[in-house]
């Protein structure tokens, strides 16, 4: 691992590094917060990921964060959104290749050799994190748009890993959305049966009881994207079906920026404390 930056931030530190993976087979980047009390107790770490056409700078820069998740004693860990470098597979629109991975692992070529996030996010970034800062093994997910589809799908196909969820505007259920559907049949190919696997709406359907946590989902309803890509009242339905822990709630006036993100994010942080610090 090779450190890119270090910024002393709200008595704690900002730090960006790089590192090889062999799961995406490409080197990548990611970004970590460590709040002041973090040469005490091992403190507990919330992933964060980011949406469309973004990295791992995104909410590092933009979200405000810092000041609560020091507060907390909380941990961030903000990984890219796709594979990097010269041999990674790319598309010339915004929505599908690089900064646009959709956290799944494809299956079609040419994106199967590096397009492998799920893995990446599930086994090689925890035990790179845990092995290389001093945390605790407990965790919660968050995300924003393509981020919240990957926070969600991460919470429902690992059942016990995270202590909670939330998402800003969140793909919830991509298959049946033109953002989902574009990557999931490059990704994935024609069958939606092997779409059911990454979508959150699919996922909760098929969970078990046990498996619920506790759940925050915040939307604009001034998003552009609310009614034809995001409709997080399909998941809310699901929800209320299968009995699940989950509270959306629709905030007048917001888009779907960085700027709904910043009004919002110390909830979320706090949301997440609650389950976090027990």
């Amino acid at each position: 691992m090779e450190m890119l930056e270090e910024h002393r931030c709200f008595e704690g530190w900002q730090q960006r590094w790089r590192h090889d993976s062999a799961v995406l087979n490409c080197t990548m980047t990611f970004s970590i917060f460590l709040p002041p009390q973090y040469s005490a107790t091992p403190p507990p770490v919330l992933y964060w990921l980011s949406g469309l056409t973004c990295n791992d700078e995104n909410f590092t820069t933009k979200a405000g964060a810092q000041r609560v998740a020091a507060e907390l004693g909380i941990v961030l860990v903000m990984p890219d959104t796709s594979p990097r470098g010269d041999d990674v597979a790319d598309a010339d629109s915004y929505d599908l290749g690089k900064g646009a991975g959709f956290y799944l692992n494809a299956t079609e070529q040419p994106w199967a050799a590096h397009y492998r996030m799920y893995d990446y996010l599930r086994d090689e970034l925890p035990t790179l994190i845990q092995s290389q800062f001093k945390v605790s093994d407990r965790c919660a997910i968050s995300g924003h748009s393509m981020g919240g589809h990957g926070a969600l799908i991460m919470a429902l196909k690992n059942p016990g890993r995270y202590t909670s969820v939330s998402a800003f505007a969140p793909i919830v259920n991509p298959m049946q959305v033109p953002w989902g559907q574009k990557a999931f049949r490059a990704y994935l190919g024609d069958d939606a049966q092997q779409w059911r696997k990454w979508d959150s709406c699919a996922l909760m359907l098929e969970s078990n009881e046990t498996d619920a946590i506790p759940t925050l989902i915040d939307q604009g309803d001034n998003d552009q994207f609310l009614a034809d890509q995001l409709q997080p009242a399909r998941l809310a339905e699901v929800a209320r079906q299968k009995t699940w822990p989950l509270t959306l709630r629709i905030q007048s006036g917001y888009d779907h920026s960085y700027f709904f993100i910043a009004a919002f994010i110390e909830d979320h942080l706090r949301f997440h404390a609650q389950h976090l610090l027990k």
